[in-house]
């Protein structure tokens, strides 16, 4: 097992498809974690989510999540990055950032699409500044 560098892990969340576990915390004390698509940019991790989901109800709330992404194949790897969260409500800058996104998960050609879908009122673009990192590269080896 080892450590990685602060430039293997952003290579690392930020390599193909791979999708995020987001961590939030709900208004009665339990955990929700649910599949998030996002990008790195800069220091920020950046996602977008429904203003009146779970889990854009509690980043309202709390300012705060987590979020692990791993390789679920051996030797096994992950990064969990936590911090505190910045969110928008600007149509454009969400349609923007959906659009990014949607190119990542979706492809070019579907990336539009997709921030047309996700890039409307009622949706709140997120900002995830981790103040924690763990990263760790094959942890079975």
């Amino acid at each position: 097992m080892a450590t990685m560098t602060d430039a293997q892990w952003r290579a690392f969340v930020s390599a193909g498809t791979r999708t995020g576990k987001l961590a939030t915390v709900r208004a009665d004390g339990r955990p929700h974690v649910v599949p998030i698509w996002f990008l790195l940019d800069g220091a920020d991790v950046v996602f977008n989510t429904g203003a009146e989901s779970v889990k854009g109800r509690a980043l309202r709330r709390t300012g705060v999540a987590s979020l692990c992404v791993d390789d679920e194949r051996p030797p096994y790897s992950f990064v969990t990055l936590a911090g505190p969260v910045a969110l928008s409500e600007d149509v454009a800058e969400v349609r923007r950032w959906a659009t990014r996104i949607a190119a990542r998960y979706m492809g070019a050609d579907r990336a539009e699409e997709y921030g047309a879908r996700n890039g409307v009122p009622g949706e709140l673009l997120v900002r995830l500044s981790p103040t924690q990192v763990v990263a760790l590269a094959d942890v079975a080896d």
